[in-house]
């Protein structure tokens, strides 16, 4: 039994928004495929930290998680900035369900038990999203605490899981980091940084927290190894 993490698949078989037209996402689908086959058993979890589908509505992703539910083990489930199609947990469980894919599981203001350790996350806020929104973040730290407050009631060790980075650059998102270090996260794990744009991600040990990227394109397409062994 192992957990993976892998962020920013950006499935489109849906729909017409493939990212093939960029360097380095040729044919990122099939590699996603091929790739998590090659190395996720079906005992095995991979959280999905968030920029999962091109789609608009829930109603529109049946494709993409069809293609997700095929693939081995369980799926937990995040929102990225490009999720247009989220809604509430309800709505997403409730269709979950009526489509079954009892392999994927919605993170949102909850948490998730994995062996001695708990799943915990949100989408966060990041250097490129605008300054004035205040509300947005905010809403952003508080699911944060709510799902690390669920987590705190297992006993278990959480593990964090944003689509943001909380450091990037020079820019630090203080309100994030903070919680991180109320909580003493030991180990964070974000997406949303692409190209040219990862070359400035900071992963690594950033005030006693491990922090690294896990975006598609910038680990080649495989899930990521987080615990245990594949």
């Amino acid at each position: 039994m192992a957990l993976f993490a892998l962020a920013d698949t950006h499935l489109s078989i849906g729909e017409d928004k493939k990212m093939d037209r960029f360097y380095g996402w040729e044919h990122y689908e099939q590699r996603i495929h091929d790739n998590w086959l090659a190395i996720v058993k079906p005992e095995d979890t991979v959280v999905l930290a968030g920029d999962i589908s091109w789609a608009m509505k829930l109603t529109e992703t049946l494709s993409d998680f069809n293609y997700l539910h095929e693939l081995p083990g369980k799926k937990i489930i995040m929102k990225g900035n490009h999720d247009y199609w989220w809604s509430t947990k309800t709505k997403m469980d409730n269709w979950l369900m009526q489509n079954g894919f009892d392999d994927m599981c919605i993170l949102f203001n909850n948490a998730y038990i994995y062996g001695d350790y708990v799943i915990c996350g949100t989408r966060g806020w990041s250097y490129d999203c605008p300054a004035d929104e205040q509300t947005v973040l905010l809403r952003e730290v508080g699911r944060l605490e709510a799902s690390l407050q669920a987590g705190l009631t297992t006993g278990k060790e959480p593990l964090v899981f944003l689509h943001y980075p909380p450091v990037y650059g020079d820019y630090i998102c203080q309100e994030i980091m903070d919680v991180l270090h109320r909580y003493d996260i030991k180990k964070c794990y974000y997406g949303h940084l692409h190209g040219a744009a990862g070359r400035k991600a900071f992963i690594g040990n950033w005030e006693g927290i491990e922090m690294r990227l896990i975006a598609a394109d910038y680990v080649n397409f495989y899930p990521q190894l987080i615990l245990g062994e594949n």
